[in-house]
């Protein structure tokens, strides 16, 4: 978005707008059936939503750029993610509702399992559960280091959240994720002269973390990623004129809504409790950010059939959705996650937008080829908010 444009043309309503992102959500064709989960899945009420709309597909960072989470949702929040960076450790920080200072330094941590022979075989340490994480937490926090102080505190599962505290520390370090299997964890480097101190401060932390961790199989070693400051953005609700909420259960995500200027509302982890949420809370906001996570990690872990269900059970709660009678609605993820492949991709995202003022096009289902289609053609993703605004009468004309 052009945030000054944005500000000149936005004007009050009593229009509501949701975004759904279903968080990985494109994919590609399965060998033995040439469908992907989306073509394959029966999600007729998501159907119809692109049947009384109009749709596309949308790229979050460039061609042939593959998103991570934050970036690809900086994009659909319309800010472009090339000018505005978020570490993740940031986001992990603020979701988790950690006190992060302006000279702290945040990082992103999965507990990992490693073998004999220091090689990553499984990057989330089997999913531990929480209970698991905390323990371990709580081992790390014990961990002293010279000349700065140490935060290690639990997220969910397998993550938890690695804060640095002190006088002139950096985040300017590569990741020790080597974002694959059967390589050993990477070495943490500074990237600018400064980031030295702290480049050796992560790497003694890394190093005696290793150590209390070597007979706590599965989670026998850790990887750290995304170091980051507390970043400087515009705020989404003074730009676009929007009391705007949102409801994620997973801590990154309700992270990046409040970093924007969005409340985050208090929700569980089901369909049903986001809907709760949304119901519950719908006279005070004017957008509804609704994140929605299984898509993303049944397509990590390779699991085609489980990612067709979930889409299915995100089809279910289309029509109690929709009786809330929301002035635009828009469908979409922040990524692509094909089963088949694994992990993020670099392909399209398909999008969906349904309101009173479109002009239904030819598309006739929620999925890949069928969005490819449509009108809206294929486009930036920060561009959907715009959209949204002048399909909600957010807008005025600009120019006389």
């Amino acid at each position: 978005m052009d945030f000054d444009l944005i500000r000149e043309v936005a004007i009050p309503a009593e229009t509501k707008i949701v975004l759904l992102v279903m968080d990985g959500l494109g994919g590609l064709p399965d060998p033995q059936t040439g469908r992907t989960e989306m073509e394959t899945a029966r999600i007729p009420n998501l159907d119809r939503v692109v049947q009384e709309g109009i749709c596309g597909m949308i790229y979050h960072v460039g061609i042939g750029i593959t998103p991570g989470s934050g970036p690809g949702h900086l994009a659909l929040f319309g800010y472009d993610p090339l000018h505005y960076r978020i570490g993740r450790g940031a986001l992990e920080a603020v979701g988790i509702d950690f006190d992060l200072g302006p000279q702290d330094v945040a990082a992103r941590g999965n507990f990992c399992t490693v073998d004999d022979g220091g090689l990553v075989v499984d990057r989330r340490a089997g999913r531990i559960d929480s209970d698991t994480c905390a323990r371990l937490c709580a081992e790390l926090r014990t961990i002293e280091l010279p000349g700065a102080e140490l935060f290690v505190e639990p997220v969910r599962e397998h993550r938890f959240l690695l804060v640095l505290r002190g006088d002139g520390l950096s985040d300017a370090l590569s990741e020790t994720d080597p974002q694959q299997v059967g390589v050993p964890p990477v070495e943490v480097a500074a990237r600018v002269p400064e980031a030295q101190t702290t480049a050796g401060l992560v790497s003694t932390f890394v190093a005696r973390a290793r150590d209390r961790l070597r007979q706590h199989h599965p989670a026998n070693m850790v990887l750290l990623r995304g170091f980051a400051r507390w970043p400087d953005l515009p705020s989404f609700p003074e730009v676009l004129g929007l009391r705007a909420a949102a409801i994620a259960f997973y801590p990154m995500y309700r992270g990046l809504a409040k970093l924007v200027g969005m409340t985050a509302l208090p929700t569980g982890p089901s369909l049903s409790d986001s809907l709760a949420a949304l119901r519950e809370h719908w006279g005070q906001f004017d957008f509804f950010f609704v994140h929605y996570k299984a898509t993303d990690s049944t397509g990590e872990d390779g699991n085609f059939q489980a990612k067709v269900a979930k889409l299915e059970e995100v089809d279910a709660i289309i029509p109690e959705l929709l009786t809330l009678k929301p002035d635009v609605i828009m469908v979409t993820g922040d990524h692509s996650t094909p089963s088949t492949y694994r992990g993020h991709s670099w392909h399209p995202v398909p999008f969906a937008l349904r309101s009173r003022w479109c002009q239904p096009d030819r598309a006739e289902a929620f999925n890949e080829r069928d969005c490819q289609r449509g009108s809206l053609g294929l486009f930036a993703a920060a561009e959907i908010m715009p959209l949204a605004m002048a399909h909600a009468d957010r807008f005025t004309k600009y120019g006389a």
